[in-house]
């Protein structure tokens, strides 16, 4: 079986990639059948040279590669047909700006494997880059909030080498009496925990949180069971929330009434009720200041979120008076930090963890007939065809939605 790593051809730039050297290496002490190539690149957080050290062969031919591995989107005019494709292919909720890729894909009869796809059997992502999406995303909230307050300067989270390194920069920070408010439990709530562990600060529960005062920064983590609750009165649990959101209305204000600094890292479905809309935001009782949407859905469950911001230019002003966007250092604009690729910030550490769960999850199941069903599950076009599981996109193919 031999696999191609490829150059990452999207813009702006990633420097991130699906197997690290060591990963490599593990592949191939633990398949003796594998083999690996590396398409050279000057962008890639590891260097060619690197993969060179440990035997992994660099060429720009990988038409002999039976899969191919990549993060972001392949460029049409670089797609190899015939060929089993990994990649994040922001097509499976419809996204228009890729439905010619899609079409592309189809076309050239390749094997699409999204990344996203890759589930466990009870439907659990296998593979991710959540947890480093909340690493960066909770370093980059605290540093918006040192910018908009003039309270101090941390450096941009692309120019440290990794997490250990962000969470020094922020153990050398000191923080005034604020609550910080952290959505969800998953991978990217995690990932923000581990930063505001990192650095120091107290976890209280949520009846502290909104009832008591400190005299010192602190944090609390909640779900979805937090804040929502059913619109019969019916004490709701997470489950039933996530199995019937339309059940369902936001109980968040009673958080923003409290919350200085919000790091939203919850996953947002459909039907689900929005955390605050922009009339809760107009309300005087309104608190939050600054907020970190790492999960970054537009005009969705966090109403400040009007768009996505970039690596180079984070953070932005929400006025929620006139529901503009404004200076984020304005008195009443609330700073909204909503980089919608975090992980590129730290490529090394991501690589690494990404690296090691489809070492973990996904590579065994060329070498034993997919006994799992990994790949059949994330398998989304066949033959020139969609397959069964993913027969809804027809239509987007078609153009007709």
């Amino acid at each position: 079986m031999n696999f191609g790593i490829i150059k990452e051809r999207k813009n702006p730039p990633d420097r991130r990639v699906v197997l690290s050297p060591q990963a490599c290496q593990k592949v191939l002490s633990n398949y003796p059948n594998a083999n690996i190539l590396v398409e050279p690149s000057p962008i890639r957080i590891f260097k060619d040279a690197e993969y060179r050290e440990v035997g992994i062969e660099i060429t720009s031919n990988l038409n002999q590669c039976d899969v191919l591995l990549g993060v972001k989107e392949v460029p049409i005019e670089s797609l190899i047909p015939n060929k089993k494709y990994f990649f994040f292919s922001h097509t499976i909720k419809k996204q228009p700006y890729n439905r010619e890729l899609l079409r592309a894909v189809l076309e050239k009869n390749i094997e699409l494997y999204d990344h996203e796809v890759l589930t466990g059997s009870k439907g659990q992502r296998l593979v991710a880059f959540g947890r480093y999406a909340g690493i960066v995303g909770a370093y980059n909230g605290l540093r918006a909030y040192g910018l908009k307050f003039d309270l101090y300067q941390l450096p941009k989270a692309e120019t440290l080498s990794d997490r250990q390194s962000l969470i020094s920069e922020l153990q050398k920070i000191k923080l005034p009496p604020i609550k910080i408010l952290l959505t969800g439990k998953g991978r990217v709530g995690h990932g923000s925990k581990e930063m505001l562990d990192g650095m120091g600060l107290r976890q209280v529960h949520v009846a502290e949180f909104l009832k008591e005062t400190f005299n010192e920064p602190v944090y609390c983590e909640i779900d979805a069971s937090e804040y929502n609750k059913r619109k019969d009165g019916v004490r709701g649990n997470k489950l039933d929330f996530f199995h019937n959101p339309r059940e369902y209305r936001s109980d968040f204000f009673r958080f923003a009434k409290v919350t200085d600094l919000f790091i939203a890292g919850h996953f947002y479905g459909d039907g689900a009720p929005f955390l605050y809309t922009r009339e809760d935001a107009k309300n005087p009782e309104f608190n939050i200041k600054v907020v970190a949407d790492i999960s970054c859905d537009i005009d969705g469950p966090v109403a400040s979120t009007l768009r996505a911001s970039t690596i180079a230019d984070p953070i932005y002003g929400y006025d929620p008076v006139l529901e503009k966007e404004t200076d984020y250092k304005n008195e009443t604009a609330i700073a909204v930090m909503a980089v919608d690729n975090l992980p590129c910030e730290l490529p090394r550490d991501a690589s690494v963890g990404f690296g090691e769960m489809f070492l973990k999850h996904v590579i065994p199941a060329f070498f034993d007939q997919d006994a799992g069903g990994v790949l059949e599950r994330a398998r989304m076009t066949q033959g020139g065809k969609l397959t069964e599981r993913f027969t809804y996109l027809q239509t987007y193919v078609d153009g007709k939605e």
